[in-house]
């Protein structure tokens, strides 16, 4: 499988080329393919901001590589670098509140920071702990198709009817995608006959994004309404819904998309099996429950306008863009490291002591 996702790669939005970071722009795909290079922190923590980006494991990806782009102007300004460096590790941090491999990642990179030797190359070391982010997690990519491909094939047949929801593919990660990752893999094992994707208002992540890359591949994908999606679950005949997550409590609650929590609501009503996809740099011991992770509240000019003109009456708007599902609406939690099924405190617990699998 690993190979066959290999030569299978079409889609990527993040590039680290002669130090610059380059982002395809995701708020003009599939209509637009623009690229936007980023030589500075600020340039990188605004996309993020912006949306320029998303996903969490590109977000973290993105953080650590501005944090070489900080690095190279705080060494160039000479001294006391190590203090303007925390404006940078401040600024990052601040870009989006919810993703966990964001904070992740910036840990990692503060880590490398302090054991750097008086020898080594300062700038050369921190970009290749960038580097190495970035291949980690399209390694773990790979690990989790594999591992989300055999849950798929234990508890349902072939030709499975699959619902996702949010973008969890190559555009939010390193590599192949989180859940879109195991819904390739399946894809490629001839065990899926239609994947249903959300439209994932109000950025539409799923039918710009999602149904985009999965008709790239050759997957068949059709676009749903948010809010057809118990429908379908009742009339459709599929089996597993499958998404990502941007951050995951020690007692595994999940944070997602918003519209995840009910549509794992549903899936319960309806019998159907409910998958996490996510890396372990998702998870956060220090968040004891969902109740504890930071969730994200944007504009109101994303529900009251489209591509910049209103469309609504003046009126109040809350905004949340992300929620959270308790542990027990979810069948089993896919990452690089293995798989918890039925996740609880003590199972997250032992899943994070295990080595990386890949």
């Amino acid at each position: 499988m690993r190979e066959q996702l290999l030569a299978a790669e079409t889609v990527t939005g993040i590039a680290w080329r002669d130090g610059v970071l380059h982002l395809l722009d995701q708020r003009l795909l599939p209509l637009e393919q623009h690229w936007l290079a980023c030589s500075d922190v600020a340039q990188v923590a605004e996309a993020i901001g912006d949306m320029v980006v998303r996903g969490a494991s590109a977000i973290g990806i993105c953080a650590a590589y501005g944090l070489v782009l900080a690095l190279r102007r705080r060494l160039a300004e000479g001294e006391g670098w190590e203090e303007a460096l925390e404006e940078d590790f401040l600024l990052l941090g601040e870009a989006r509140p919810t993703p966990a491999n964001l904070f992740w990642a910036l840990n990692r990179m503060r880590e490398r920071l302090q054991r750097v030797r008086p020898d080594e190359d300062l700038l050369a070391v921190m970009e290749a702990e960038a580097v190495a982010i970035h291949d980690s997690d399209r390694e773990a990519n790979l690990t989790m198709a594999q591992f989300g491909l055999e849950q798929v094939r234990k508890h349902q047949g072939s030709e499975q009817a699959l619902l996702t929801h949010g973008n969890a593919g190559a555009l939010g990660s390193g590599g192949f995608g989180t859940a879109l990752a195991v819904i390739r893999a399946a894809a490629m094992e001839g065990m899926v006959e239609q994947v249903y994707v959300c439209e994932t208002r109000p950025w539409l992540q799923g039918s710009r994004l999602t149904a985009w890359e999965l008709a790239v591949d050759g997957v068949p994908v059709a676009v749903v309404a948010d809010a057809a999606a118990g429908h379908l679950m009742k009339t459709k005949g599929i089996t597993w819904v499958v998404v990502g997550a941007d951050c995951i409590a020690a007692n595994g609650d999940v944070a997602a998309k918003i519209g995840t929590y009910q549509l794992a609501v549903t899936a319960m009503h309806h019998g159907l099996r409910f998958m996490v996809v996510a890396p372990s740099s998702s998870i956060d011991l220090n968040l004891p429950t969902g109740e504890d992770i930071p969730l994200e509240v944007r504009g109101e000019e994303e529900l009251l306008e489209v591509e910049g003109i209103q469309v609504t009456a003046d009126i109040e708007v809350y905004n949340p863009v992300v929620d959270v599902t308790p542990a027990d609406l979810i069948d089993v939690i896919v990452t690089e490291k293995g798989v918890v099924e039925r996740p609880d405190v003590a199972k997250i617990a032992q899943l994070m002591c295990r080595k990386r699998l890949h």
